[in-house]
């Protein structure tokens, strides 16, 4: 094969790609999330090549890029992959005094350091926030930190996960009903979008079992919760832990600090198929 085939993958960052609102099937409160999928993705391309991934997941949420520069890509250099995808700065982002450019030059840091080490860098950049009319706001400084993304990406010769530029994501089927994590039908396509960025073909099928449940079902569409409500539940008490500098995260540890294949820690995507289609 004359592409890279990863063998060790570490994901970083916040929220997002811990997997908030994409449930692990059979485990009550377990996330799966777009860096797990992708991790079993990996792992079948891997296959093709006689090899396995081993995979850890040191994002947390609630964290921000001095977290994941200080702390996080550390511990992933600790570990020695051969791949690093890093998705952050989302919550520095809505911090009122935020400059974009001093964020991403911060960042660079972190990147420099992980491609030192001879790992290959997914680098994603920031979700188009037009799509939420209390995120509006802030689309300028995120369309200023992503151009800042670009260039470190050529600087740095990291690849770029551009979540700005899928239009899928506008789907409101996209989200989970607190409107700014993504719901299990985005995770899966940021996947699969992740794949594609790093020139692994892939593609989902159906296995027997959904071949003999007979034609599929519509897809289940979003949850619809009423403003006032999204308001009592996700928005004011996300407003007040900002204003008490207070993260949801705080305490947590990464959900998946050691590698492991990713067949025995349950990470393997049903009807998956990774490798040329």
């Amino acid at each position: 094969m004359s592409r890279t085939t990863y063998t060790r993958y570490v994901a970083l960052g916040d929220s997002l790609t811990e997997g908030l609102c994409d449930s692990a099937p059979g485990q009550p409160d377990a996330f799966l999330g777009w860096a797990d999928r992708l991790a079993g993705i990996l792992d079948g391309d891997a296959r093709l090549a006689g090899e396995s991934v081993e995979f850890a997941n040191l994002a947390v949420r609630g964290r921000r890029i001095a977290d994941v520069v200080d702390a996080q890509i550390p511990h992933a250099l600790q570990l020695r992959p051969d791949l690093v995808s890093v998705m952050i700065g989302g919550n520095d982002l809505m911090s009122p005094a935020a400059d974009p450019d001093a964020l991403a030059s911060r960042l660079e840091t972190g990147v420099r350091e992980l491609r030192r080490s001879g790992a290959t860098v997914l680098l994603a950049n920031i979700f188009d926030p037009q799509f939420a009319f209390f995120l509006k706001p802030f689309r300028g400084r995120a369309a200023v930190f992503n151009a800042n993304i670009w260039s470190i990406a050529r600087d740095q010769r990291a690849v770029v996960l551009d979540v700005w530029g899928v239009r899928e994501f506008r789907d409101p089927a996209m989200w989970a009903s607190d409107r700014v994590h993504l719901s299990t039908r985005g995770h899966r396509l940021l996947a699969a979008q992740a794949a594609h960025a790093l020139g692994v073909p892939y593609a989902e099928v159906s296995g027997p079992e959904a071949a003999a449940a007979g034609p599929a079902e519509p897809p289940t569409p979003p949850d619809e919760v009423p403003l006032r409500t999204w308001l009592r539940v996700y928005a004011i008490p996300w407003v007040a832990r900002r204003l008490r500098h207070v993260s949801t995260g705080d305490g947590r540890g990464p959900k998946l600090p050691v590698p492991q294949r990713v067949e025995l820690s349950g990470l393997s995507v049903p009807g998956a198929v990774g490798g040329p289609h």
